[in-house]
């Protein structure tokens, strides 16, 4: 894969990226997309990749046309149209669906364009005059496309003589494929040569017509659209082979009958018995021709991958744009079509059909291609732009935009976590990859603690200094292994020494460093408080499994916050809001955990019951924290 060599530092050569190859300009503008894309997402700001690519891409001014009908500009509007960047979502239609209403708007604004280009083409013909609506455009369209027609209807003096040449589907056909809805409804409403009702059965009885060169193909291509019935589409189809201009025209008749059912589903009929057409019947239709049947055997390279997302099948179209390696630097706008869909969570709903990919495999594969693509970043040393593009491929798997807020579903995240382990592990191993990583607030320290990397976080913040927030980092872990460790998980104890060894060792360092500030020493201290708190409610753990329950007791009333001591008076309840969370965490465990020593130890004076009491009392005043229940039933029954 062609990269880019040039700097990731703004303004790094930027006078002579004009003098670069085509594939290096493209990664260069991309990669400030692809830069912002992250900063936005990681703050919860607005961004639209679709536009902002496709605006990175119009930047270039490269003009590569040359004969050619699909270029890379259209293929990010058609992008931008299928994400609904540019519109206001469809409500009420299933994703896959509002794919198709995308791809179809597209098609309609293209052609919205040709009647405009049309129109300037032939003023004098169009007659326009300063009339901008909608509906006179068509009409001005029309007096040019059918200028040997005579007079046409809109154009005769007199509304009760039969006008020479009624435009009524021609001007309905044309309203709906420039995407003018609301004129097409008011021309059915207000024409008399509409009145009649559109239904699909009816469609069936002109059957002996079709041959009929008379007949209206524009009428019979608005009774096909709204019959949404496969057999009649396929009908007309074989019985009007030359019936469309171009493969828009076709594709946005295709798409306008489409209906929304199950890929591949036979099943589902309409209430008059017809089977709808679908765009799994679509899809199975265009993949009859080979590739070089719509790039004209290489010469128009970009029709393929063009019809393909046009047909809603993203992934295979962004695989084959990924493979052409020749100077446009295709495979590089293929990278960032993923990046886009993937964000907006839909590449997963555009497999095609043959390619019966899972949502985590669809987006695997994008994944995979993003890594491949840092990877170069990485190999020519640009560690930046290595992380921008690895935080993409986790994000990838990850759920896309959903990721960044953590709302995407349990194994999308766990995917996601693992990638970035992989990842970041990378960079790490990478000559100048420590220094890097370690940043100038140690950013990478809570990267690597997003994705679960704590013995690489707790590594960092001890490298630049920050003693206090390794403490906290281990901390955190040491809370939960206590908790794992009660709970029975195997590794529990080998974990919790290993924590408590790693803070001493830091603790230890820490009297070494000089440059310390009396905010961060008073941190340390807090932090040092935190953890002999938490290894003394692990020595009560120990104490307990090895039976020494008095021992385990004798300890448990020298806690903070707790108050157990049964030869004290009670303090104030609200004390334990004092204590740290991760102190907090640990409790309903460890209180556990004393009613079962208080079970096995003798009460000779009455300070067990007073102790179960004490116990009683503190959970009544901390109902609110939201403890197990069977915390509350086991006091209950010790009583």
């Amino acid at each position: 894969m062609k990269m880019l060599l040039l700097s990731s530092k703004p303004g790094t050569e930027l006078a002579s990226l004009a003098q670069k190859p085509i594939h290096e300009k493209k990664a260069y503008v991309y990669a400030e997309v692809v830069k912002k894309l992250n900063s936005s997402r990681e703050r919860g700001l607005p961004f639209m990749p679709a536009i902002s690519f496709k605006g990175a891409y119009e930047s270039l001014g490269i003009d590569l046309t040359h004969g050619k009908s699909v270029n890379m500009q259209k293929l990010w509007q058609l992008i931008q149209a299928m994400t609904g960047e540019d519109s206001a979502v469809q409500q009420g239609v299933s994703k896959r669906m509002s794919l198709v209403i995308g791809a179809r708007r597209h098609l309609e604004c293209g052609h919205e364009k040709h009647i405009m280009d049309t129109i300037q083409s032939h003023p004098t013909q169009a007659a326009l005059g300063g009339s901008v609506g909608n509906l006179q455009r068509i009409r001005a369209f029309l007096r040019i496309r059918l200028r040997d027609n005579g007079i046409l209807n809109f154009d005769s003096g007199d509304a009760c003589r039969q006008p020479p040449f009624d435009t009524t589907w021609q001007q309905i056909y044309f309203c709906l494929r420039s995407g003018y809805y609301e004129e097409a409804r008011k021309i059915v409403q207000s024409s008399r040569s509409s009145q009649q009702q559109f239904a699909p059965l009816k469609l069936l009885r002109l059957g002996d017509r079709l041959g009929q060169t008379t007949y209206d193909k524009k009428k019979l291509l608005l009774y096909t659209i709204i019959s949404g019935s496969r057999r009649q589409i396929d009908r007309i189809l074989r019985d009007f082979s030359t019936l469309f201009n171009t493969i828009e025209d076709f594709l946005w008749f295709k798409l306008s009958c489409i209906r929304d059912v199950a890929s591949g589903s036979s099943s589902v009929v309409f209430n008059d018995g017809l089977v709808p057409y679908s765009l799994y019947d679509l899809q199975a239709y265009l993949n009859k021709f080979e590739p070089s049947y719509y790039t004209k055997n290489g010469k128009d390279p970009l029709v393929y991958p063009y019809v393909l997302l046009l047909s809603i099948q993203l992934l295979p179209a962004i695989m084959h744009m990924s493979t052409e390696a020749g100077d446009e630097g295709f495979n590089i706008d293929a990278v960032h079509m993923a990046i886009s869909l993937v964000d907006h969570s839909v590449l997963s709903e555009g497999s095609g059909t043959g390619h019966k990919l899972s949502v985590m495999d669809a987006n695997a594969e994008a994944s995979s291609m993003i890594r491949q693509y840092g990877s170069m970043y990485l190999h020519h040393g640009d560690l930046q732009m290595t992380l921008e593009y690895y935080a993409q491929a986790a994000i990838a798997v990850g759920g896309g935009q959903l990721a960044w807020s953590g709302r995407s579903n349990v194994d999308q995240q766990r995917q996601r976590n693992l990638m970035l382990k992989q990842l970041l592990t990378e960079i790490l191993l990478r000559e100048g990859g420590i220094n890097f990583m370690l940043g100038g607030r140690g950013s990478a320290a809570h990267q690597c603690q997003e994705a679960g990397l704590y013995d690489k976080c707790i590594e960092i913040q001890k490298r630049v200094g920050a003693y206090s927030a390794a403490l906290e980092t281990i901390n955190k872990c040491l809370s939960e292994a206590i908790c794992s460790l009660i709970r029975g998980r195997s590794d529990g104890e080998s974990r919790t020494a290993g924590l408590i060894l790693s803070a001493n060792d830091i603790l230890e360092s820490y009297k070494y460093y000089s440059e310390v500030g009396i905010q961060e020493r008073d941190r340390v201290m807090k932090q040092e408080t935190i953890l002999r708190e938490l290894e003394s409610i692990l020595s009560i753990h120990k104490l307990a499994r090895l039976g020494n329950h008095l021992d385990a007791l004798r300890e448990v009333v020298k806690l903070p916050f707790l108050h157990l001591d049964p030869r004290l008076s009670d303090t104030n309840p609200d004390e334990f809001q004092r204590a740290s969370s991760y102190f907090q965490t640990c409790v309903p465990d460890l209180l556990k955990v004393v009613l079962t020593c208080l079970d096995n130890v003798p009460d000779t004076d009455g300070s067990i019951r007073a102790m179960r009491s004490k116990i009683a009392r503190f959970l009544a005043s901390n109902t609110h924290q939201n403890w197990p229940r069977d915390l509350y039933e086991k006091v209950a029954r010790s009583f």
